[in-house]
């Protein structure tokens, strides 16, 4: 017998899911165009999944989007993303890891397309 399990994936938009496929390569996630067009692209590292919509006419410093990804190991993932060097300010970046009050340890990515990532574990 199968058993599935519930998941939420996250659809972003991205102004090129192209660019963001080269993106979230640098973060250690894989993934191709879904679309013959380019205007989708699906990403996967290990668990996580991201999809991608083309929205050519966003605005990065006006982007509202943004999810939350809850993972097992949240330092391990921290220091694997730092591998990509993003600046601490700005668009794209990468915040500190933190323990919060909300009982989690987390920190947060911002794609070039202002797309706001946080990343937590349950403390």
């Amino acid at each position: 017998m199968t058993t599935t399990t519930d998941r939420a994936i996250p659809t972003l938009p991205s102004r090129s899911p192209a660019d963001s496929l080269a993106f979230y390569a640098k973060l250690g996630f894989a993934g191709k165009l879904a679309a013959p067009d380019g205007s989708y692209a699906i990403l996967e590292r290990g668990a996580l999944e991201l999809h991608f919509f083309a929205h050519p006419k966003l605005d990065p410093a006006t982007s509202h989007a943004g999810c939350y990804l809850r993972v097992a190991d949240v330092t391990g993932l921290y220091r694997a993303f730092e591998a990509a060097a993003l600046p601490r300010r700005g668009i794209p970046r990468m915040d500190a890891l933190e323990r919060k009050p909300w009982g989690m340890l987390e920190f947060a990515v911002v794609d070039p397309d202002g797309n706001l990532l946080r990343i937590g574990q349950v403390l």
